[in-house]
């Protein structure tokens, strides 16, 4: 049942008001289909990010798709951590480890071992539009650990200006979601991986502009 609640708002209504009232294009989603098991890493400008990319998942994976929210800003207070997990599955965790909770790339670790999929957005927070902040190294832990589970580069062009940062209402902006290709971590060292997966969505990003 909670499948098919989330096909609904995703690809029935959030996809369908993406594409046709705001402008979102999306290419190459169907990479997504041919993975049982995935890590999407995207970079990040905007709460619309989310959304785009839970957008265009199947009805059988929505369910074990689960984005990496932070906990300090989206699960504030109960009701808007319930509300942040209903709508969009998210996994909540804190930014920095505290004394008495667990690391938050444990957590990531625990939904891996159950064999559902993360969306991941290695800047950590959204920056300004257009400009991709130095990723941090969780996503190079991560991938370290799990190098049989491909990871799907992302690149989004124009999200920031749809919904800037500290932003409430939504601009019509054409932009574009595009999926690269699944790919496999390759080294042991945690800061080769976060170059790699860095590198992939910058070659994703200058392939498009130069079609576009």
């Amino acid at each position: 049942m909670r499948g098919i609640f989330l096909f609904i708002i995703y690809r029935l209504l959030i996809r369908n008001f993406l594409r046709v009232i705001v402008g979102v294009k999306y290419i190459n989603a169907e990479v997504l289909s041919k993975q049982k098991q995935f890590i999407i890493v995207s970079n990040h400008n905007s709460h619309i990010d989310t959304l785009a990319i839970m957008s265009v998942l199947k009805l059988a994976q929505l369910e074990k798709v689960h984005p990496v929210a932070a906990g300090d800003y989206f699960g504030k207070s109960p009701l808007k951590a319930y509300i942040t997990k209903l709508f969009t599955n998210a996994l909540l965790i804190q930014r920095t480890k505290t004394l008495n909770g667990q690391n938050p790339i444990e957590l990531m670790f625990e939904c891996l071992d159950k064999g559902d999929s993360l969306i991941l957005f290695p800047e950590g927070s959204r920056g300004k539009p257009q400009k991709m902040q130095q990723f941090k190294k969780g996503i190079g832990i991560v991938l370290k650990k799990y190098p049989n589970i491909a990871y799907i580069p992302v690149y989004m062009q124009g999200m920031g200006k749809i919904l800037p940062k500290g932003e409430s209402l939504l601009v019509p902006f054409d932009a574009y979601v595009v999926f690269g290709e699944p790919a496999y971590s390759k080294s042991n060292e945690v800061e080769d991986i976060v170059i790699k997966v860095e590198e992939n969505i910058v070659q994703l990003s200058q392939i498009f502009h130069k079609k576009n």
